[in-house]
């Protein structure tokens, strides 16, 4: 395969001779010239051919009649191009300031038609989000959706490489289970081999606390996590990317706030510098890179600041709800100019049965990581002492029986460990100001949606 030339490069290159590739966006067939906007994956360019009509005679090189077909089905060939068509055309790059697109244009020479598009698109920019995910690879073609997914890359490469130069271990943790996690709630069940019955694993919570007892001290993990949760809310999804890290050695749940906000920071920081302003452009959205500390606030703190903002919060568990959220973020960004918030101090009825307690107050050692109003992390130090862990699930109704594969982990030892888990599509959705992680993921998978 021999190496493209990308849309981005063509204002680096002299004017000549060049080959491009891509799929055509518009085309705009006036009666003296052709113009072909097509698209790569970097940008896209201006196609110019001088119309040859029936009628027109042209002549630069060959007999009359060879010049006038060849032009002529060059004209019918652009003239017949629907959106989608994907093509390589081989021309003449020329550089001028006047043309909007880049400041370069292509004067068509020669059009390969790699594959054909149907010329009546199923979708357009007013199609309901249903219908643009039914189309989902046609939606994704456009500029501002090409970029969402430039910028989880980025996203995701500058949080591995924070971890990477701190020495983290990358692990893959299974997501098929012989068990339950964590409970018996929001799970798939998978038929298996031998009339056995597995379920997809809805965190990694147990292997990386595994990870810990086994000594890899630091670790992280961004892969899928499944949710049998009947949700049709704006945040939630059967099936999305999860992005977790554990680490041992804590002194408290601080220790895992200070690591997370400072992950964050390094990956706002590589967003701006890499898309800031392609963001701003087609996002109007200016990319905030956090100062450190994130503000912290307990969680009766929380709820006394929203009452005192005039609203009640309806629950009857002590926790903010979602309109909770998006008051104490109002709050936060009124007081501190913050986007973050890290909510702390939770009652161990709200919270999962290896949260570790404070000896003091009794309420955990966690915390609930906002950004712009909507909840993204749960952090926690972990309870390593097996009687303690094995007392703390009694009370939440479970059998320490059915954790067996779980408490054995620490009746071998394990040290004080802490860590987080924060979806990737929440951070991207509230980073690039959508309304929906559908827009921002890949491929959807809800309640009512499984293809495409």
């Amino acid at each position: 395969m021999s190496e493209r030339v990308l849309v981005n490069q063509l204002k680096s290159l002299p004017a000549g001779p060049v080959e491009v590739s891509g799929w055509v966006e518009t085309v705009r067939d006036q009666k003296k010239v052709q113009f072909v906007v097509l698209r790569d994956e970097t940008g896209a360019v201006q196609l110019v051919n001088p119309a040859t009509r029936p009628a027109d005679p042209s002549a630069s090189s060959g007999t009359a009649d060879e010049q006038d077909a060849a032009a002529l089905a060059l004209t019918e060939t652009i003239g017949g191009l629907a959106t989608g068509t994907f093509l390589t055309v081989r021309g003449e790059l020329k550089h001028d300031e006047r043309v909007k697109l880049g400041g370069v244009e292509v004067k068509v020479g020669e059009l390969v038609v790699a594959a054909a598009a149907n010329p009546e698109t199923p979708i357009a920019a007013d199609s309901s989000p249903d219908k643009r995910m039914d189309w989902r690879f046609l939606d994704l073609r456009q500029r501002r959706n090409n970029l969402i997914f430039r910028v989880q890359t980025t996203l995701e490469h500058a949080m591995r490489t924070y971890w990477v130069e701190r020495d983290y271990i990358e692990v893959h943790s299974p997501k098929l289970m012989a068990s339950p996690s964590e409970s018996n709630a929001e799970l798939f069940e998978v038929p298996y081999f031998e009339d056995k019955t597995a379920y997809l694993a809805q965190s990694p919570q147990f292997f990386k606390q595994m990870a810990q007892v086994a000594g890899f001290g630091k670790i992280f993990e961004i892969a899928p996590a499944f949710r049998a949760d009947p949700s049709f809310t704006s945040r939630h999804a059967t099936e999305f990317t999860s992005i977790d890290a554990e680490i041992s050695w804590i002194d408290s749940h601080e220790d895992v706030a200070r690591m997370q906000e400072e992950l964050l920071q390094t990956a706002f920081q590589a967003v701006a510098d890499k898309h800031g302003a392609e963001i701003q452009e087609l996002f109007g959205i200016e990319v905030q890179v956090p100062t450190l500390p994130f503000p912290r606030i307990p969680l009766a703190e929380a709820r006394e600041i929203v009452a005192a903002r005039g609203y009640e919060i309806p629950r009857t568990d002590g926790d903010l709800d979602p309109e909770g959220e998006r008051q104490i973020a109002a709050h936060v960004a009124e007081t501190y100019g913050h986007q973050f918030v890290f909510i702390t101090d939770y009652h161990p009825e709200i919270r999962a049965f290896y949260h570790m307690r404070d000896e003091e107050t009794g309420l955990t050692k966690s915390y609930d990581l906002l950004f712009n109003g909507v909840e993204i992390t749960t952090g926690a130090q972990r309870e390593h002492r097996v009687d303690v862990l094995v007392e703390q699930a009694k009370e939440k109704g479970l059998d320490p029986e059915h954790l067996d594969f779980y408490l054995d982990f620490f009746r071998f030892g394990a040290p004080p460990h802490g860590g987080f888990g924060m979806g990737l599509a929440r951070v991207l959705m509230l980073l690039l100001g959508e309304s929906s992680i559908r827009e921002v993921t890949y491929l959807f998978r809800g309640p009512t949606r499984l293809a495409p």
